[in-house]
C-alpha cells in the first residue's frame, strides 16, 4: 500500500517506466526507481482499500516513511567521461631537441612529481617556494573555506535527527482586582440594586458583598517539545549532497590556489633570473664599449682617430647605459612579488639571487595521458563538483514539490509548586502528525525545478569548456617549447657569430684597421644578440614551468580526498603525508574538535588576533 501511496503522489515527476528522471539518456534516474519499480504498477484502487483498513492515513505516512527512506528524488550524478583523445597535438610529440647537444624528452603518461619546481635542480627555488607555502595567506584563505563548506554540510546532517529542545517555563502571577467590562458591569448593578425591590423602587442599595482580594501565586511549566520530519523524498539527502559537492569545490580550489601559488613563484623567480642575466650581460657589453672609447680617446691624442669617432662611441656607450635603471626597476619588482608570495612584507627580503646559469632544465618531462587530464586538472575537478551541486539541486526542487510529513510532540507537566510537579496528575502531553502538501503556489516551484535542471545544463557547459580549455593549455605549452627550443639555438648562434665578429673588429681597431662605424655595429649587434639568448633561455624555463602547471601539477586525488576538515592548527602542505582522518562520509553528523572556538583545533593560533587569546583563555 505505502508504495501507491509513493506513485499516486510522485506522479507528476515519474517518466514513463515509473522512475523518477529528466534526461532521455537514462542516467538520470531516481535512487529509489529500480529498488520499488515493480510494485508502483498495482491497480489504484488498493490504495484506496488499505486507507480504509488502516482507518488512519498517518499509518500510512508513517510506513511511506520507513520503506522508502533509503530513495532520493531527482538524478542521480556520475562523474563524466573522459574524452577520447590520445594526443594533445595532431602528431604525437616525444622529444624536444636542445641545444647543448641533449634532448627534452617528453614522457607520456608519466605523473608529474609532487614537488614538481625540485626539477629545476636549484635549492634556492626550492627554499623559496617551500617558504611560500608555508605563509602564503591565500592558501590559509583557502583552507578556510574548506572548513566553512565541511560545517555547513555537518549542519545540513542535523536535520536527519529529531529536534528536540526544552522550555522549563516559571512564572509568579497577581491576578488584578479589576475585571472585564461586562462582568464589571454587572457587579456594578448587582452591588447598586441588590435586589429586585431596589430595582422596581429605582433606589440604590450598596451591596455588602465584598469584592475577594487579588490571589499571587505561582505556575511552573517546564515541557520539552520533540520534532521530526522524515526525509520521505531524499531532499534533505540532496541537500546534503550539494552541500558536500561545495566542499569538494573548495577543496579543489585549494589545490588550484597552491598550484597558481608554486607556479607563480618559480616563473617569477625565472623571470628574476633572466632580468638579472640580462642586466650582467649589458654590463659586459658597456665595459667592453668603454675599452673602444678608452681605446680611441689614445688614438685621437696621437691624431689615428677623429673627435667625431669619440662622440659617435661615446653616444653609444651612453645609450647601453640607459638600458640599466629599467632593468633594475623590474628586478626589483620582481624581489618584492617573491616576498610577497612568501607571506612577508618587503622589508624581510630574502638575500637569495637568481642567476639564470643555476636553473637547469629538466632531461625528463612527464606528461599525463588525456584521460587522466581530467582528473589531474584541479579546475576541471571543481567544474566536476559543480555539476554535482547542480544535479543535487534538482532533486532538492522536486523535493519541496512534494507532501512534508511532520512528528510533533510535547510533554511536561503543571503545578503552582516545584515538589508538585512529580506528583501523579500534573503531567501533559500531546503528539501530533502533520502533512504539509503544496498545492497550487503560482507555478512558483515549478519553474524552480526549471531553474534547476537550466542550471545544470549551465553547469555541464561549463565543464565541457573547462575541459576543452586544459587540452589548449597543454597544447600550447607544447607548441611554445618547440618554438622556444628553436629560439634559443637560433639566438645561441647568432651570439657566438656576434662575439667572435667582435673580438676580430676591436682587434683590428688598435691597428686602426677598421671603421668606428663596423665597431659601432659589431657592439650593438653583439649586446642586442646576447640579450635574446638569455631571454629565449627565460623564455624555455617558463614554459617548462607553464606546462607543468597546464598538466594540473603533481597533487594526487586520492590524497586530497583524505584532507580532514582541519589540520590542527598545522599548514596543509606540511599535514598532506601524515593525515589519516577521512572526511565524514555519513549522513549523521559529527561532533566538532572545538565546539567552544577556543583557539586549538580548527583554530590556527597564529591566525587568532590577541585579544581573542586572552578572551577565551
Amino acid at each position: 500500500m505505502h508504495h501507491i501511496i509513493a506513485k499516486l503522489i510522485l506522479k507528476p515527476f515519474l517518466s514513463g517506466d515509473g522512475s523518477v528522471g529528466f534526461f532521455d539518456d537514462g542516467t538520470s534516474k531516481s535512487a529509489c526507481a529500480g529498488k520499488n519499480n515493480q510494485r508502483m504498477n498495482r491497480p489504484k484502487h488498493r490504495f484506496f482499500i488499505g486507507l480504509r483498513k488502516s482507518g488512519a492515513a498517518f499509518a500510512g505516512v508513517v510506513c511511506v516513511s520507513a520503506t522508502i527512506a533509503g530513495c532520493a528524488v531527482g538524478p542521480n550524478f556520475n562523474s563524466p567521461d573522459a574524452p577520447e583523445t590520445s594526443t594533445y597535438t595532431p602528431e604525437n610529440i616525444s622529444r624536444i631537441s636542445e641545444n647543448n647537444g641533449g634532448d627534452i624528452r617528453l614522457v607520456n603518461g608519466g605523473d608529474v612529481p609532487e614537488k614538481w619546481w625540485e626539477t629545476f635542480h636549484n635549492k634556492k627555488l626550492n627554499g623559496i617556494v617551500t617558504n611560500a607555502i608555508q605563509h602564503n595567506q591565500t592558501l590559509e584563505a583557502a583552507e578556510a573555506s574548506i572548513r566553512v563548506a565541511y560545517f555547513n554540510a555537518e549542519a545540513q546532517k542535523g536535520f536527519f535527527l529529531p529536534q528536540i529542545g526544552m522550555t522549563p517555563n516559571v512564572s509568579a502571577n497577581l491576578p488584578s482586582n479589576l475585571y472585564a467590562n461586562s462582568v464589571l458591569n454587572q457587579k456594578l448593578l448587582t452591588q447598586s440594586y441588590p435586589n429586585a425591590g431596589s430595582v422596581l423602587t429605582g433606589i440604590a442599595v450598596p451591596s455588602t458583598t465584598p469584592v475577594p482580594p487579588p490571589w499571587e501565586y505561582q505556575l511552573l511549566t517546564p515541557t520539552m517539545a520533540i520534532s521530526y520530519t522524515p526525509d520521505v523524498w531524499g531532499k534533505y539527502r540532496r541537500t546534503v549532497e550539494s552541500l558536500e559537492a561545495q566542499q569538494d569545490i573548495a577543496r579543489y580550489q585549494l589545490e588550484a590556489a597552491y598550484l597558481a601559488m608554486t607556479s607563480n613563484v618559480a616563473l617569477t623567480a625565472i623571470m628574476e633570473a633572466s632580468l638579472r642575466s640580462q642586466y650582467e650581460a649589458i654590463e659586459g657589453v658597456i665595459k667592453i664599449m668603454y675599452d673602444a672609447l678608452d681605446t680611441l680617446r689614445k688614438q685621437l691624442d696621437v691624431g689615428w682617430a677623429s673627435e667625431a669617432d669619440v662622440l659617435t662611441q661615446e653616444a653609444l656607450y651612453a645609450q647601453a647605459k640607459q638600458l640599466l635603471p629599467p632593468l633594475q626597476k623590474q628586478i626589483a619588482l620582481a624581489r618584492n612579488l617573491l616576498t610577497a608570495l612568501g607571506g612577508d612584507y618587503i622589508s624581510a627580503q630574502s638575500n637569495d639571487l637568481f642567476k639564470l646559469s643555476e636553473l637547469r632544465l629538466p632531461k625528463n618531462i612527464p606528461v599525463v595521458l588525456p584521460s587522466k587530464l581530467v582528473r589531474q586538472r584541479p579546475d576541471v575537478r571543481a567544474a566536476e563538483a559543480n555539476m554535482h551541486d547542480a544535479a543535487a539541486r534538482i532533486g532538492i526542487a522536486i523535493g519541496t514539490r512534494l507532501p512534508e510529513f511532520t512528528i510533533n510532540s510535547l510533554g511536561g507537566a503543571s503545578a503552582y509548586h516545584f515538589d508538585y510537579l512529580f506528583q501523579s496528575g500534573t503531567t501533559l502531553y500531546n503528539i501530533i502528525g502533520g502533512t504539509n502538501a503544496p498545492v497550487f503556489q503560482g507555478f512558483t516551484l515549478l519553474n524552480k525545478q526549471k531553474a534547476a535542471e537550466a542550471n545544470f545544463d549551465q553547469a555541464n557547459a561549463l565543464y565541457r569548456s573547462t575541459v576543452i580549455q586544459a587540452f589548449r593549455d597543454v597544447a600550447d605549452m607544447l607548441r611554445s617549447l618547440q618554438a622556444d627550443t628553436k629560439a634559443v639555438e637560433a639566438a645561441t648562434y647568432s651570439e657566438r657569430v656576434a662575439k667572435k665578429q667582435l673580438e676580430i673588429i676591436r682587434a683590428e681597431m688598435k691597428i686602426g684597421a677598421v671603421s668606428v662605424l663596423m665597431l659601432l655595429n659589431a657592439q650593438n649587434n653583439y649586446m642586442m644578440a646576447t640579450v635574446s639568448r638569455i631571454q629565449a633561455q627565460g623564455n624555455q624555463l617558463a614554459d617548462v614551468a607553464g606546462l607543468f602547471m597546464a598538466l594540473g601539477g603533481g597533487w594526487s586525488d586520492q590524497v586530497l580526498k583524505k584532507l580532514p576538515p582541519n589540520t590542527n592548527g598545522a599548514r596543509f602542505s606540511d599535514s598532506v603525508a601524515g593525515v589519516k582522518a577521512p572526511v565524514n562520509p555519513s549522513l549523521l553528523p559529527v561532533m566538532p574538535d572545538n565546539p567552544n572556538l577556543v583557539p586549538q583545533g580548527s583554530w590556527n593560533p597564529s591566525l587568532t588576533p590577541a585579544f581573542l587569546h586572552n578572551t577565551l583563555n
